[in-house]
């Protein structure tokens, strides 16, 4: 091997209460992909804000190496400057601001002292076009679904000439034929030498394009090798400490034959501001114990259907739903929650969360209703019921104190997931509920449906991901711009037949 472009040595970084990484030992080769796996809460993205200046030298032991020259970054501007970009997987674009002004967001080609527009606005389209970015460049990026987003953020850092990129869940929203999209600008970067660490949960991402791999575990470097010499099972049996045989766990439940406890009959909706038509005449039920999975590409109406079904998007312009057998009509969300409908959003920290406030004080957020009593909440059973749905989801955090923003991911997704279950609902909505989630938590996610659908919960399940809504569905729906174009037995169905309906 040449020389390492980036070195990780010995690593330490501690936090109050917890030691986030252990002597972590990591490098990377120029051109090379080096796929950084683990557990949400591994240590992973502790290690991607330091090699990124977020965590500034002297906040940690050990030494970082840059091109042979030990590096001190005080901040992200000096990382930047040695040729390291990263995208997050929590995105940080401007909603009110197009997705050419966020590209180039702080570096706008100037003429006579003024910001020069055209050329702005010329150089993203040119940029977009490079990455096969099918976007508006005048787009404001509230229009945007999270997929999209996503992609805005990959060519704002791409236009740097970094040498160094750091991928942070990119695919997390994106659907299959822009997952290859995304994939196949990698492989261009790593063609020009540009170096690469990728992280995802995603090992089938993981093994097609990355050279080496490095499973971190409690903070701590457990192995790294050639993805050519290991395996997807020893690598989440690394990740993990255990094997996992069967990563989508049977149910006992089954559906009630000829009953439903929530019905959408010919539900078209339209876009509330445009009143461009968005959703056409979708009908589908839900039966008491059973798993309705939702699928389709980016774009074709999934979230919007779930999030209309929640009475938080669109304008209904015909079609009926119907809960336990009574028409339902259309609410706020807040009475639609009252119902017995959840919603867990695919953007759990845009919808789903107070960032700054404790575990406890989200997972009560929207059931206070039942723990009040003229006027005043009663905080001995809000802790007593906090603390059981705190226990029974395996949260990991300090304490049920702890400010949630402070959490990894699936942790945070897990308080998401609870916050929706202390309504007590009997139908739930689940959008993405796995989304930039690990291996080990994924299955805890999927137990958990398993539970719902055992005390007869109605389950409608979002996802991209064509081997989960085979493996945790009864049937499937798939959506093409915003119809259904499929129906199908889960057990008996294939992943080209589902890619078929969902391309139309």
């Amino acid at each position: 091997m040449s020389n390492p472009i980036l070195e990780a040595r010995g690593i330490t970084k501690r936090f109050p209460g917890v030691v986030a990484l252990k002597d972590v030992t990591f490098d990377l080769q120029p051109g090379e992909i080096h796929a950084l796996c683990g557990e949400n809460g591994a240590g992973k993205s502790t290690l991607i804000k330091l090699l990124s200046g977020i965590h500034p030298q002297g906040s940690y032991e050990g030494e970082l190496v840059v091109n042979g020259q030990f590096a001190r970054f005080r901040g992200i501007a000096d990382a930047e400057r040695a040729g390291i970009a990263v995208i997050y997987q929590e995105l940080a674009l401007v909603d009110e601001l197009t997705v050419a002004e966020n590209i180039f967001l702080g570096s706008e080609a100037k003429r006579f002292g003024l910001i020069d527009w055209p050329r702005v606005r010329r150089e993203a389209r040119d940029l977009l076009a490079r990455f096969d970015v099918q976007l508006d460049p005048d787009m404001p990026c509230r229009q945007l679904g999270v997929g999209e987003r996503q992609l805005v953020e990959i060519v704002k850092a791409l236009r740097k000439d970094s040498r160094v990129l750091i991928l942070d869940e990119p695919t997390a929203a994106l659907a299959e034929h822009e997952v290859q999209v995304l994939l196949g600008i990698v492989r261009d970067l790593k063609s020009r030498g540009i170096a690469c660490i990728y992280i995802s949960h995603k090992l089938e991402e993981v093994f097609s394009i990355a050279d080496r791999i490095t499973v971190l575990r409690d903070g701590a470097t457990i192995i790294t090798t050639n993805a050519t010499q290991t395996t997807p099972s020893e690598i989440i049996r690394h990740m993990v400490g255990r094997e996992i045989e069967d990563l989508f766990p049977r149910r006992s439940s089954r559906r009630l034959e000829g009953s439903f406890a929530f019905r959408v009959s010919n539900l078209s909706v339209a876009h509330s501001v445009t009143n461009r038509p968005r959703l056409h005449e979708i009908s589908f039920s839900v039966a008491p114990g059973e798993v309705v999975g939702i699928g389709g590409l980016m774009g074709a109406g999934r979230t919007e259907l779930l999030m209309h079904l929640f009475g938080a998007w669109g304008r209904r312009t015909s079609g009926t739903v119907e809960l336990n057998g009574k028409r339902l009509p259309i609410l706020p969300p807040a009475k639609v929650l009252l119902r017995g409908i959840a919603l867990v959003s695919e953007d759990r920290r845009r919808y789903g969360l107070v960032l700054d406030q404790s575990v406890g004080f989200n997972l009560s957020l929207s059931s206070l209703r039942s723990l009040t009593r003229m006027g005043f909440v009663n905080s001995g059973k809000e802790f007593g019921r906090n603390d059981a749905m705190y226990r029974s989801m395996r949260v990991k955090a300090p304490d049920i104190e702890a400010a949630v923003g402070k959490l990894s991911g699936g942790n945070q997704q897990k308080v998401v997931l609870g916050k929706a279950l202390m309504t007590e609902p009997s139908v739930v909505l689940l959008d993405e509920p796995t989304r930039g989630i690990d291996v080990g938590a994924k299955l805890e996610i999927y137990e958990l449906i398993n539970q719902l659908t055992d005390i007869g919960k109605a389950v409608v399940l979002v996802s991209s991901e064509l081997p989960e809504l085979i493996g945790m569905s009864d049937r499937i729906l798939i959506l093409h711009e915003g119809r259904i174009t499929g129906e199908f037995n889960a057990r008996q169905v294939t992943q080209e037949a589902l890619m078929q309906a969902a391309l139309g």
